[in-house]
């Protein structure tokens, strides 16, 4: 068992759920800062501060000071404009926090003041567009937002038009559209990767189970090849969630929700050209997340319907993975952030 200290974002509000952000090595987890449904967290370059996506109805993000002994003083917090953020991440300067409201389709930003705590957003951006399938993509379903390895673009992710909307942040803290990608109709993106020498990027697809590998150049990207995260025969229902790029770029990591597996890809020259190599149980029901640990030897999946941590060794010169002990029982895990 991996003697490593993490932070673990999970849901306070499904029955069984816990009480806040968890915090510790596995085998000694504790309650770092009580906050509700914190489902995704990131951290500033510095470590100095924390920050969470509160996926309620009406939205919030917090900000917290974290303190010597890993625990987590609260700053404050600042409605997101939207409906159940789900995903947030920090701009490469520091200065501004990016949140994607799921259920209401829309992205907001907030100013980060020198003591850590957020302002009142920069903006607040509706995304619009439909998909064919009529239960999940009725709307615009904002799923995730992140920069290129450069720092010069910002990608959104909307599961429910099939897009990937590429943008600039302006010192201001607006995104200006650049691009989009269209995915092919049905595939509901959910999250995308880039790979280390920037030239390739990795959309997974919850609706129907692919991945989609592109070339990337100056925010474009192109769809040259797309996978299944499944192996060839499995049946049933699955929703793909998380992507996870090694960091040397050789192997992809897919989450799978209904198989319950952690699906590796192997790429080819310059991270193009994938081939599905391992699909391995997650370690639990409903594999929400994937992580590596800081040394990159070890990778967490946050299974949220087992409420269970599981930790993976990482083969470094096939990619495989090997299941290490046994997961850790935690309520409602859906992120995962080595400390």
């Amino acid at each position: 068992m991996t003697s490593e200290r993490i932070y673990v974002g999970g849901y306070t509000s499904q029955a069984g759920g816990g009480e806040g952000i968890g915090f510790g090595p596995l085998d000694a987890m504790g309650v770092a800062a009580v906050t509700e449904d914190p489902s995704f967290l990131t951290r500033s370059a510095d470590g100095r501060f924390l920050y969470a996506a509160n996926e309620l109805d009406a939205g919030r993000v917090s900000a917290f000071r974290i303190q010597d002994d890993g625990s987590l003083e609260f700053l404050n917090d600042q409605p997101t404009g939207g409906a159940h953020p789900c995903h947030v991440e920090l701009d490469p300067t520091g200065a501004f926090l990016l949140s994607a409201n799921y259920s209401s389709g829309s992205v907001a930003i907030h100013p980060i003041s020198a003591d850590g705590s957020l302002g009142e957003a920069t903006q607040f951006l509706q995304r619009e567009g439909t998909g064919p399938n009529q239960e999940r993509q009725e709307g615009p379903h904002a799923h995730q937002v992140t920069f290129d390895p450069a720092g010069q673009y910002a990608f959104d992710v909307d599961l429910g038009s099939d897009s990937v909307h590429v943008s600039t942040l302006t010192p201001k803290g607006q995104l200006e559209a650049v691009d989009r990608l269209a995915v092919h109709p049905g595939a509901g993106p959910r999250h995308i990767a880039f790979h280390p020498g920037g030239g390739a990027a990795y959309v997974i697809n919850e609706l129907d189970s692919t991945l989609s590998v592109c070339s990337y150049a100056d925010g474009g990207l192109t769809v040259v090849q797309t996978v299944s995260t499944r192996p060839e025969g499995a049946e049933g229902e699955n929703a793909p969630a998380e992507v996870l790029v090694s960091a040397d770029g050789r192997f992809v990591y897919g989450s799978n929700r209904g198989d319950d597996t952690i699906a590796v890809f192997e790429t080819g020259a310059d991270g193009i050209d994938v081939e599905l190599i391992q699909t391995i149980p997650s370690g639990g029901s409903g594999p929400r997340h994937l992580a590596f640990s800081k040394n990159g030897t070890e990778l967490y999946a946050a299974n949220e319907k087992s409420d269970t941590i599981a930790v993976f060794a990482v083969d470094q010169s096939s990619g495989a993975l090997t299941a290490t002990g046994t997961p850790l029982s935690w309520p409602k895990p859906v992120c995962v952030l080595p400390a």
